[in-house]
This record gives structure tokens, sequence and C-alpha cells, in this order.
């Protein structure tokens, strides 16, 4: 899949894998920033893109970033649209009790790429029968 970027400002990378076989490709801060502890904020990555039709990007949490700082993506799984234009921005919460500094370059968060199934919907006065039914939220228990 081809994706067209622009790169905003000078600070701004350009997405990458880590590894060959990583799923998202990092996103970068082009900013410097002090996330403050329980507090949430945008963060710039300086990039837009333009994702083929049919796709999303999904924008998640490092799984590093949050198990060593408590710092994860307050909307995760986040959704860029592939008709959205405008930067990418990665609302970062920290939910630990210490400041987590973020500069230029900082990998912040990754990008997943995912196919859209269009749906159509059709009005029914009634669904078929399952044996879960409505049960949900823990209906099912732990164990």
């Amino acid at each position: 899949m081809n994706v067209n970027i622009v790169l905003l400002n000078e600070k701004a990378f350009i997405p990458q894998k880590q590894t060959e076989r990583s799923s998202g490709f990092d996103l970068f801060s082009s900013e410097d920033k002090i996330l403050k502890p329980r507090c949430f904020e945008l963060i710039s990555t300086g990039i837009s893109i333009e994702i083929p039709r049919g796709y999303e990007a999904q924008v998640r949490p490092r799984s590093g970033l949050a198990a060593k700082n408590g710092v994860t993506v307050l909307n995760s799984p986040g959704t860029i649209d592939a008709d959205y234009r405008g930067e990418i921005k990665v609302c970062l919460i920290n939910h630990s009790d210490k400041e987590f500094k973020i500069t230029v370059g900082t990998r912040i968060a990754q990008m997943v790429f995912s196919e859209v199934k269009d749906a159509v919907f059709h009005k029914s006065e009634r669904l078929t029968d399952t044996n879960r039914g409505a049960g949900g939220f823990g209906s099912t228990g732990l164990k």
C-alpha cells in the first residue's frame, strides 16, 4: 500500500517500523512537551498523510511507554479516516505520578493500517436469538 505523506515542519519524521515484522509504524513527536502527572495533551507529529480509500490508520499506544512510564494513548485506538488531510496529533495521557518529558523525535505512539468494510443497514423488528442474547459488560464472567 502506498501512502503519500507531507512533512509539515523541519522537526517531523516519517513513521518507521522498528523491526521487519512489526505491525505498527512508530509516530514521532515534532515538539518538546512536558506531560504532567494525571494529565493529557495533544502531541504534534508534524505530518499529514493520504490514506487510500477503503483503509484507515489506527493510532495505538506503545507498550514500552505504558509499561515503563504509565503513558498511553487516551482515545485508543484513535482512528484516522481516509478523507482526513490534517496534521496527525496523538492524545497522550500520563497515568503516573511523575512528569514525562517528550522531546522532538520521541516515539509516542504507533500507527497500524486496517481495511475498512462498508455496511448497509436494514431496519428490522427483531434480531436472531443467541445463547448470549443482550448480556454484556462482564456477563460471561472472569473464568
